[in-house]
């Protein structure tokens, strides 16, 4: 098809402006490449990933595609040494670890760390073809050296300012991410509880205050939202949850009956610091009603998620963490590249109907 705005297609050497969003621990190569394949961006997240891994999971991706995809990693500040849960935090937790037979709550100290020096040394031996980062920049010698190693540097922000800041570091295009976003919001500047800008705000005035490319995220599920996305000034889209119900997502089966329910059933998404310690959107069931209430006992970013992450691994859905933004509605089951396909031709659609 003809897209209406062709730079990201040029800056990234793709076919379509469609970047799978790179959702730690659901993208994995095979879908990565799958989007490629189909001409769109492929994502993975690789925050938490030992530099080894990491250079696997890249190996593993290049062996499905040749096309260009990105990698992503967390550039949060690092916890503190000690910090814990609060005493009615723990106490929700125990009970729930006790209820799943998982036994004694451990404590919060097992984080996973920001890009740091070793990553950086794995990066820049493989070289990605783009690099993309959440909750900031790491510091400006390693934005640098990524950029001298070729890739292209990508970055959420959830407002104009955020935006501007990523301009004035290098991004060569920026990530306007809205509120509606499922996982975790990508905020840097400002206290993270003070909530977000939604998409159809946020993107045109981030368009109107960076020149580099802009790419809309948040509660894109179809063309139609692709179309708005570029009637908002954006040059493309990132789209995450919409490729969740993907047979290549490393979701479990309860997390995509539930995302293909939702539908049905009116589930609704929730915001909560409860699962990790940052804000983050995903599928209300009991566990995260739960850790909503009490969110404010939470432990530091990323020291919470010590807590809870092994409660999704006994086959509850009621206390399984499932990510998912707040158009899990309109999710479909279909392989990644048949999905790519069908987005293409659905903005197609909605763009010859807008100028009908």
């Amino acid at each position: 098809m003809r897209w209406p705005d062709n730079r990201l297609r040029e800056l990234f050497g793709i076919e379509h402006p469609i970047l799978l969003a790179p959702m730690a621990g659901a993208t994995t190569p095979a879908l990565a490449a799958a989007v490629s394949n189909a001409g769109g961006l492929g994502g993975h997240g690789c925050t938490g990933f030992p530099p080894d891994h990491f250079r696997k999971e890249v190996a593993a991706i290049r062996a499905a595609t040749n096309r260009p995809f990105h990698v992503n990693f967390f550039a949060h500040e690092p916890p503190p040494e000690h910090g814990e849960a609060g005493p009615a935090m723990r106490a929700l937790l125990q009970g729930l670890w006790r209820e799943a037979g998982l036994g004694t709550l451990p404590p919060a100290s097992a984080g996973f760390a920001p890009f740091g020096e070793a990553m950086l040394e794995a990066v820049l031996e493989t070289r990605p073809d783009v690099v993309s980062f959440h909750f900031g920049l790491p510091d400006q010698e390693m934005v640098e050296a990524v950029k001298h190693a070729g890739c292209r540097v990508l970055c959420s922000a959830t407002s104009p300012a955020e935006a501007v800041e990523l301009e004035r570091r290098g991004v060569d295009a920026v990530i306007a991410q809205g509120f509606e976003a499922g996982g975790h919001s990508g905020i840097f500047l400002s206290d993270p509880m003070k909530g977000g800008m939604t998409t159809f705000a946020l993107v045109p005035q981030v368009a109107d205050a960076v020149s580099v490319p802009v790419v809309a995220a948040g509660g894109i599920m179809d063309g139609r939202g692709i179309a708005a996305a570029f009637a908002l000034g954006a040059a493309g889209v990132q789209v995450g949850t919409a490729f969740l119900s993907c047979p290549e997502a490393s979701v479990s089966d309860a997390h995509r009956a539930a995302l293909l329910d939702a539908r049905a059933t009116g589930r609704a998404t929730v915001v909560t610091k409860g699962i990790s310690g940052r804000p983050a959107r995903g599928l209300v069931n009991r566990l995260m009603e739960e850790v909503t209430r009490l969110q404010h006992d939470a432990a530091p970013f990323p020291l919470q998620n010590a807590l809870t992450r092994q409660l999704s691994t006994v086959g509850d859905p009621e206390v399984e963490v499932m990510w998912a933004g707040q158009s899990a509605a309109l999710s479909r089951a279909m392989p990644a590249a048949e999905l790519v396909t069908a987005l293409v031709a659905e903005t197609e659609a909605a763009l010859g109907r807008l100028h009908a």
